[in-house]
């Protein structure tokens, strides 16, 4: 059951966009009474919402008296004419998290936990939920991952305290949304990316900042400071919980199977911080630690065979995401041993970020649009295969990978030349390996 306010009742809003996203948001629009307009450019996503709404595209109506319109998150507020014409109404463009922050009042007695950084949002988010379970408290997952927060059945008022909403925000997320003042805000890093949405890297820091910025006083705040970035919001904060990911020692680290590589080492760090923020006792948050499971496509361990391990890390789509994976495995005995799977959309002409932990790569498999590009920068500094097609890549490394060695997919690139999304990615490495065992050993 989606979530259901009267904050909106008698309420009049326009929705653009009818993905998931924008069907949970007309879903809890009417069923609170809302007034609601709708529109997709997709006839059967139109025909979804049409006994639940009005069909009109708002670019093509006058919005004065909306009380919102809300957009996707992929909606381009710096080049699409949404973003004029509602200002000319005086009508704000908002997201489903913005509608979320307004529900809040009248929902059971809860918390909100907000995490944003340019890499490991779903994994720290997925982290801190798990913790969350692992206390025995209510919980509820969404944002920028798993279902949209509004098709979701609202967390019940409940006798151990007040239960807990997780939400991964990206930028995008966060400049549609005007009042979420989260109980406890997390920034993991800032990184150059999706720079096309902004006046330069200024603005795209600024957009992280306003996470904080729409808290109440006193309210938790943690931030990993690894970055310059970080560091600088951090300083311009009050009431800042810092965590460092080089603090974390080896030894305790590897009591957490699925959280390995230094990216791993501040994603834990930051889930503890928050954890401890809701009050939740530390023997309860290593145990959570310990018994995580990897997300799908985020440093995935997809299989072990002959020796070898192979890797899912189809969602590292820039090389700042794709660098610590890089770092996971270092040498052993001075012999490298990562056969790693690289290339798709490139978002940079430079894999600069990579360069550091290029002695940990044993070989590197070029594929998709970035592949002849990346193999002129890598041929250089380590042997380099020019697959071009991830299943090729995956059976390439096999033949030559020896025991101790990891196969990794970790692209560095978006992955819309071959694939749908890096999900559709991540299942065909998945699936290029399970072809590995049908095919016996000699493969």
């Amino acid at each position: 059951m989606a979530i259901v306010s009267g904050a909106f009742a008698g309420k009049r809003y326009a929705v653009l966009g009818l993905a998931r996203s924008g069907l949970a948001t007309v879903e809890c629009l009417a069923a609170s009474g809302a007034d609601v307009t709708a529109w997709d450019t997709r006839e059967e996503a139109r025909a979804a919402v049409a006994d639940k709404a009005k069909l009109a595209d708002p670019l093509a109506i006058d919005l004065t008296g909306f009380d919102g319109v809300v957009v996707s998150p992929g909606v381009p507020l710096n080049r699409h004419p949404i973003a004029e014409h509602a200002a000319k109404a005086g009508v704000p463009l908002i997201g489903d998290i913005e509608l979320f922050a307004l529900a809040r009042p009248t929902l059971p007695a809860h918390k909100v936990v907000g995490i944003t950084g340019t890499n490991g949002k779903s994994t720290t988010t997925a982290l801190i939920h798990h913790i969350i379970e692992t206390a025995g408290i209510p919980t509820r997952m969404g944002g920028n991952i798993g279902l949209p927060i509004l098709g979701q059945e609202p967390l019940p008022p409940n006798d151990k305290g007040a239960g807990v909403y997780v939400l991964e925000l990206s930028s995008y997320q966060i400049d549609l949304t005007r009042s979420l003042d989260c109980d406890v805000a997390v920034l993991l890093n800032i990184t150059p990316d999706h720079l096309d949405r902004y006046e330069g890297f200024a603005g795209y820091c600024a957009s992280k900042q306003r996470l904080f910025t729409m808290q109440s006083p006193g309210r938790a705040r943690v931030i990993a400071l690894d970055d310059e970035n970080t560091r600088a919001i951090a300083a311009r904060l009050d009431g800042v919980t810092g965590v460092h990911a080089a603090d974390v020692d080896p030894a305790e680290q590897a009591r957490w199977p699925a959280l390995q590589g230094p990216h791993n080492a501040q994603n834990a760090l930051v889930a503890r911080a928050a954890a401890r923020a809701l009050g939740i006792a530390d023997e309860i948050i290593e145990r959570a630690l310990e018994s995580y499971a990897s997300l799908p496509h985020r440093m995935q361990r997809v299989a072990e065979r002959n020796g070898v391990l192979y890797v899912n890390d189809s969602k590292a789509t820039n090389a700042a995401s794709t660098a610590p994976a890089l770092g996971a495995w270092p040498p052993v005995g001075g012999r490298p041993r990562i056969h790693w799977i690289v290339g798709g959309l490139a978002k940079s002409d430079s894999l600069d970020e990579c360069a550091p932990y290029y002695p940990n790569i044993k070989a590197a498999y070029t594929i998709g649009e970035a592949g002849p590009l990346f193999a002129d920068l890598l041929r250089p500094h380590m042997p380099v295969d020019d697959s071009e097609m991830l299943a090729t890549a995956v059976r390439r490394a096999a033949r030559v990978a020896e025991p101790g060695d990891v196969v990794l997919l970790s692209p560095a690139c978006a992955s819309f030349d071959q694939f749908r999304d890096f999900e559709a990615r991540g299942d065909a490495f998945v699936a290029a390996v399970g072809a590995l065992e049908s095919a016996g050993p000699d493969a």
